[in-house]
């Protein structure tokens, strides 16, 4: 029975706590909450997309300046927290720091770059959403099944991965640590979709279906770039584990391209030149010149009907 082997279970995982492949957490310490990171991620989405995700009734003839600032001074409060508790961790010399209670016992180079850091991200906000309206205009304009813009806004898995996405990135390009990847597995976690946060993506980015899309923490995409489900942006070998680390490992996709679905683009040095198309089902190492199509050769599909030979 169970409670008859409870002592002899803990006794065994309490012993498994003192090897360091388990137990990396430091003492005193607290990771940023993931709860905490979802709730910025929703309280920004009704913000940049008003009138969607919120209980908010606003129009055109209302100004809308209270409720901007009330939810702005929330969520500032909210990330500056997180992102002490996330510097505090990834200090060396704050081994021995009680961070439960963030602010008040963090030191104060911590504090000063924390608030720095969320200043910095507040006035990124404004650009960050013209940027999301092309990512909507795109998303609707390539879509024949999009009935609107506003469904785009308020059902497109593919526009909430990139809207995080878009969040985080500012962060990772602070070096803020921890919090742009729980937010991007947030993202990934809820649409099947995998932007790294180091990604750098242009203007009018068009992700459809989005279930399998996995782009690498290196890639550089182009504006107005069409990507399709399954499609991979990745590493050609991360067998160099760490020492690959800051290496540029993923592609670079150049404006107009349009990646349709299971496609893999692969490698640090591979170039997707401007107005390119890569066909469903390739795999892409080498570089392609501006305006190339490139497909699978002498692909066969064989149909045979009911009651013929093989």
């Amino acid at each position: 029975m169970f409670g008859d082997n409870l002592e002899r279970i803990v006794a065994a995982i309490e012993k498994n706590y003192e090897a360091d492949e388990i137990f990396f957490t430091k003492p005193g310490l607290r990771f940023p909450s993931r709860t905490a990171v979802k709730d910025i991620i929703k309280g920004l989405r009704r913000v940049v997309f008003p009138g969607y995700f919120g209980e908010e009734m606003l129009s055109p003839n209302t100004s809308p300046r209270y409720f901007i600032g009330e939810i702005l001074i929330h969520i500032e409060r909210m990330l500056r927290e997180q992102i002490i508790l996330a510097l505090t961790y990834t200090d060396d010399s704050c081994d021995n720091v009680d961070a439960g209670r963030c602010g008040e016992c963090a030191p104060r180079h911590i504090t000063d770059r924390a608030a720095e850091v969320c200043t910095a991200f507040f006035d990124e906000l404004p650009r960050v959403q013209q940027v999301l309206l092309t990512d909507v205009e795109a998303l609707y304009e390539g879509d024949p099944a999009a009935g609107s813009k506003e469904e785009v806004i308020f059902s497109y898995p593919g526009l909430y991965a990139i809207y995080v996405y878009r969040l985080a990135h500012i962060l990772y390009e602070m070096d803020v640590p921890i919090i742009p990847r729980i937010m991007t597995e947030l993202a990934h976690s809820g649409t099947g979709i995998d932007i790294g946060a180091g990604a750098k993506i242009g203007e009018y980015f068009f992700i459809d279906h989005g279930t399998g899309v996995v782009i690498g923490e290196t890639t550089e995409i182009g504006d107005h770039v069409k990507i399709y489900q399954g499609v991979t942006l990745g590493a050609l070998s991360t067998r160099g584990g760490q020492r690959l680390n800051g290496v540029k490992r993923h592609p670079t996709i150049e404006d107009n391209v349009t990646i349709y679905s299971n496609a893999s683009v692969l490698g640090g040095e591979t170039v997707i030149g401007e107005g390119s198309v890569i066909a469903g089902s390739t795999f892409v190492t080498f570089s392609v010149p501006p305006h190339s199509r490139v497909s699978v050769k002498e692909q066969e599909i064989t149909v045979r009907q009911p009651g013929e030979k093989d």
